[in-house]
């Protein structure tokens, strides 16, 4: 028996025999891994521009900045831990290196003198975590599975059911008990996403060998694809530059410029952080659906012109809200309004940011993955810069121009990208989706 076999039979094999939700259970593992970690980092984003207003006594333009540049190196980091995780650490070893350390970052933000130590530290244990959870779904199928592209969106579910409860726990406790709790209860969640993980290894795939150091060695990815990844990437720079906006500016509009009363209550202004996730995973399987159902009668789109398609539902939702807050004349807006914003823009993000995640894995060459992976998180680096410097105009525009500005980055990155589908390698491979 080879020692692949072997590895196959002992702490990695189990996928190929154990099925859930007509997935392999390994994906399960790492949906809720996933779900749990998107908890503590939801639970905090959604509390930390509020705790830096009020308790750090920040301006709006210092935390957009601190904001955009926490968020950018959260995605730095994972461009070098992807590429340790490739070479040295493995898959596993990296999991529980990152989420330990991300932990402790959480329960260090819970003491205010701590505030940036904590940051940092959650930025540095997310290197290790972040490209070693997606780049175990693909050695979950065999070459040729038609789960394998759709894997990434339910995979994406699990991203955002974390999402989604994050604001309603650690946002409650922090309007109502102080900061410092909602931090904590991030925290205790990253703390259950790495004993999940741990407990269900062997429902994983076994981990895959080693690369070499040596250079000539080196998994090498072909220059066209170089060219397509980086091009992929500042189009994704301008749409983060409007998408990131829903943790920074947009939730500062909300608190002041949207009436939140239902009867005689006020529904918290954190909750609308749940927004996006909620509509996320309601809208995934309808999405899915009409997909498949456009690739059985040929007109499945290739990834870039649905990541296209993506953006400008993105910008429309942006110009939505700039003609809300032109024609409001200094009356809050009612907060359905915001209701169908999100769900335009979550609509939007389906179409873009699953499937980039799916080309980028794909144009990995073999032993590769992690540091393709990271290398998408790594746009959202360029873009969380991006969106912090924009974040900062808020206070020296109007909000229908601010708004109309978010609008233009969309765009401009629906053109970029609509002009390059025609280099997707992925072409005729979307209909697994």
């Amino acid at each position: 028996m080879t020692a692949a076999a072997e590895a196959a039979q002992g702490g990695g094999g189990a996928q190929a025999e154990k099925i859930w939700f007509g997935h392999p259970a390994g994906l399960t593992i790492l949906f809720l891994t996933q779900t749990w970690e998107q908890f503590s980092y939801y639970g905090m984003r959604a509390i930390v521009v509020y705790y830096m207003l009020s308790d750090l006594m920040m301006t709006q333009a210092q935390s957009s900045m601190v904001f955009g540049v926490y968020v950018a190196f959260f995605y730095l980091t994972p461009m070098l831990g992807g590429i340790l995780t490739d070479r040295w650490l493995g898959r596993r070893r990296a999991i529980i290196l990152g989420g330990a350390i991300m932990a402790l970052g959480h329960f260090l933000l819970t003491f205010e003198p701590l505030f940036y130590a904590g940051l940092g530290v959650i930025v540095i244990g997310n290197g290790f975590f972040l490209p070693a959870i997606p780049a175990q779904i693909g050695d979950l199928y065999k070459p040729g599975d038609p789960r394998h592209a759709g894997a990434y969106n339910v995979y994406y579910v699990g991203i955002n059911i974390g999402s989604f409860l994050a604001p309603f726990v650690c946002g409650t406790l922090g309007e109502l008990y102080g900061w410092h709790w909602g931090f904590g209860a991030a925290g205790v969640g990253m703390l259950a996403g790495l004993l999940l993980y741990i407990f269900g290894g062997k429902y994983l795939p076994a981990e895959p060998p080693r690369q070499p150091v040596d250079k000539a060695e080196r998994a090498r990815f072909p220059r066209r694809t170089v060219i397509l990844m980086l091009a992929v990437g500042l189009a994704a720079t301008l749409f983060r530059g409007a998408y990131q906006q829903l943790g920074n500016t947009v939730a500062i509009w909300l608190e002041t410029d949207v009436d939140r009363s239902v009867g005689s209550l006020s529904i918290p202004m954190t909750w609308f952080q749940s927004l996006n996730p909620l509509f996320v995973f309601t809208m995934t399987p309808l999405l899915l659906a009409w997909w498949r159902r456009r690739a059985v009668v040929g007109r499945d789109s290739p990834a870039l012109g649905r990541m296209a398609l993506g953006a400008v539902l993105v910008g429309l939702s942006y110009v939505m809200l700039a003609a809300l807050a032109a024609t409001a004349h200094g009356v809050p807006i009612s907060w359905v309004w915001l209701v169908l914003f999100f769900a335009l823009l979550t609509l939007g993000e389906l179409y873009i940011l699953p499937t980039g995640l799916y080309l980028f894995d794909r144009l990995a060459p073999q032993g590769a993955s992690a540091f393709a992976v990271a290398a998408w998180y790594g746009t959202i680096f360029t873009g969380s810069l991006f969106s912090g410097w924009v974040g900062t105009a808020w206070s020296a525009m109007s909000h229908p121009a601010f708004f109309l500005l978010l609008a233009g980055c969309a765009l401009a990155g629906a053109a970029m990208l609509w002009m390059l589908r025609r280099f997707d390698h992925s072409r005729g491979e979307e209909s697994a989706l």
